[in-house]
């Protein structure tokens, strides 16, 4: 195990002073603790959806708000870079810096082709439609289990309770890991996903020492399926394939942090966002509960309405074009996917849950083109499981509370919703 390899050197990510803040920078945590983030997205949308913010709090960039270019940009990536050499695929990434903070940890999901094909194309066969039917029966075991010990007209915290409970749950079958330490795996997620725990070298330090710790469970979980024979868990996907099977130390840990954060948030917080959005549009909870066929529709619409990874990074690797936009080599762009799932041109009415929405799975909150979420299937699979079995029970959840949320401009999640349920 390396050791780690940060120094004393400028913190990046420091937060600009009021004096030269841009109010349009929707990279401020603020705008998602509290909540607020809606203003200064609408603000970008009506103003054409591509906005360069040069004092923004992790260098200039541009932001990306609306559906349309989102979606051209997505599908030219050999123009528009995702790879970890020119900065990732989170606004906070600096190739001038990383160097200087921390062991690189380079996952596919910020590889350009070839490499990204090769070992993306090897994670994939976990998540065809025959292993998501596989896997059907383990979650609806396991959500009713977790169902079934919830309390009923007592206040809990549903997400810790109901979200965490089942995302981890499953995050534990995908991996074959230790089933006694599975929580483990949701505070590595939090911790290794947080962006904000890049903002000074101690943070940067605490992170590291967190990928290690996760890397030395899971080497041991790797060494003990060496000379196994293959079997359908990531680990052993990723052992016996050509692609992934000789991974460096750090590229190891970054595609571990990758499946664990996008197999994670995506469905943690959008299970949450069932108990807490439903609860503000009781209209259309009623619709849903007299017509469970809704089921399917209504989690695309959730996860359309939530988004709960905010933005993907971009850069520039040659000068380019975006309507009438002129992007220079190097340059950084935000694709705001929170905002384009707002956009009134695709969505109408889009601030509103709608379970019965035409077009919900067109949501971007998978993203788009080749770097579309590998798991997308398990996490639609694990919300239509939850959502079936509290419909055969006839259980409502309510909000009793405003939701404390994660501060944060990548992940767009909760980390408790206090709550309570009853029969209808």
């Amino acid at each position: 195990m390396a050791t780690a390899a940060i120094e004393a050197g400028d913190d990046i990510g420091a937060v600009i002073g009021p004096d030269r803040a841009d109010p349009l920078d929707v990279t401020q945590p603020h705008l998602y603790t509290g909540h607020t983030w809606h203003a200064p997205f609408r603000t970008l949308r009506e103003r054409g959806g591509i906005y360069y913010c040069e004092n923004g709090r992790f260098g200039p960039y541009w932001s990306i708000s609306t559906y349309k270019p989102i979606v051209h940009i997505e599908a030219l990536p050999k123009i528009f870079s995702s790879s970890w050499e020119v900065g990732g695929i989170t606004v906070v990434g600096d190739p001038e810096r990383v160097a200087e903070a921390e062991v690189r940890m380079p996952m596919f999901i910020a590889m350009d082709p070839p490499q990204h094909t090769a070992q993306r194309r090897t994670v994939a066969p976990a998540f065809t439609p025959s292993e998501i039917a596989r896997m059907r029966e383990d979650a609806v075991a396991h959500t009713c289990e977790v169902l079934d010990g919830l309390p009923v007209g007592e206040p809990f915290d549903w997400v810790e309770r109901v979200s965490i409970e089942l995302t981890t749950g499953m995050l534990a079958r995908l991996f074959d890991f230790p089933w006694d330490q599975r929580h483990n795996l949701t505070r590595w997620s939090d911790a290794l996903g947080d962006v904000e725990a890049f903002g000074t070298v101690e943070q940067r330090q605490a992170r590291l020492m967190t990928a290690y710790e996760m890397g030395m469970a899971f080497n041991t979980l790797w060494e003990s399926k060496k000379g196994q024979p293959p079997s359908p868990d990531l680990i052993s996907i990723m052992l016996h394939s050509d692609a992934m099977s000789h991974m460096s130390e750090g590229e190891f840990m970054g595609n571990l942090i990758l499946l664990i954060v996008g197999g994670n948030d995506t469905t943690r917080n959008s299970m949450t966002a069932y108990a807490w959005g439903l609860s503000q549009f009781p209209d259309e909870r009623a619709k849903l509960e007299a017509n469970p066929d809704l089921i399917p529709n209504a989690v695309s619409e959730l996860i359309r309405w939530q988004t709960p990874l905010a933005h993907m990074r971009r850069t520039a690797t040659e000068d380019a074009e975006v309507e009438g936009h002129k992007i220079r080599k190097g340059d950084k762009l935000a694709l705001w996917y929170i905002s384009a799932n707002r956009d009134e041109s695709v969505f109408p009415d889009a601030d509103r849950i709608t379970v019965d929405r035409e077009n919900a799975r067109r949501h971007l909150s998978f993203g788009y083109g080749i770097h579309r979420c590998v798991g997308a299937r398990v996490a639609e699979l694990q919300l239509i499981v939850l959502l079936e079995e509290m419909a055969k029970r006839r259980l409502r959840v309510n909000a009793i509370g405003e939701p404390d949320r994660v501060p944060a401009c990548f992940v767009n999640g909760y980390r408790h919703l206090q709550v309570m349920l009853e029969r209808y």
